[in-house]
């Protein structure tokens, strides 16, 4: 992070931020503090409130949860291609076999593909996959039972199971202390 290498006065100023890229839970304070920064100018005067704000936005970046919210996408087109109709299709529940028929190769060779280009098998990329949805639409305020049917589960308790399995607690759960800002 270049930008946030050192300040004017010589500190590191993203010493504590993580090394590398990744998805935070954000408090209602950093939400707010990053809805105000984005409005700053990209040059501001030193020492003055935006400072101020900025510094307090680093600390509560540092703090925050690094979360287990990623998807590695591949660059294989026929992969990425089928990848693609997954998203589209989170409820299609097709087997490897199938996904790879559709990407016009052997289920072995499809596998080792997803593996070698995302590091996640194709069963653990399809399930980060729902994670990802429904985290975003739990969010937006879809229920659990939507989420859980528009994903392609067959019941509740086994999405739920799912969820609990990925990110070590309920969708319910998870959800309220995101939206509390207790994490």
């Amino acid at each position: 992070m270049p930008i946030l290498s050192s300040a004017s006065d010589g500190s590191d100023v993203g010493a504590h931020l993580p090394a590398i890229c990744c998805a935070v839970s954000v408090t209602p304070l950093l939400r707010e503090l990053l809805t105000r920064a984005a409005h700053l100018p990209y040059f501001y005067d030193e020492g003055g409130v935006n400072t101020r704000l900025v510094a307090v936005l680093l600390d509560e970046l540092a703090m925050a949860q690094v979360e287990d919210l990623h998807l590695p996408m591949p660059t294989d087109t026929r992969l990425r291609r089928v990848l693609d109709e997954m998203m589209a299709s989170p409820a299609d529940r097709g087997t490897l076999e199938s996904w790879a028929k559709r990407a016009r190769m052997s289920a072995r060779t499809f596998g080792r593909l997803i593996d070698q280009e995302t590091g996640m098998s194709f069963g653990r990329w399809r399930q980060q996959l729902g994670v990802m949805l429904a985290v975003k639409w739990l969010a937006g305020g879809a229920t659990i039972q939507q989420v859980a049917a528009d994903l392609g589960y067959e019941s509740v308790p086994s999405f739920v199971t799912m969820f609990r399995k990925v990110l070590g607690t309920s969708p319910g759960r998870y959800m309220a202390e995101r939206h509390s800002g207790r994490v």
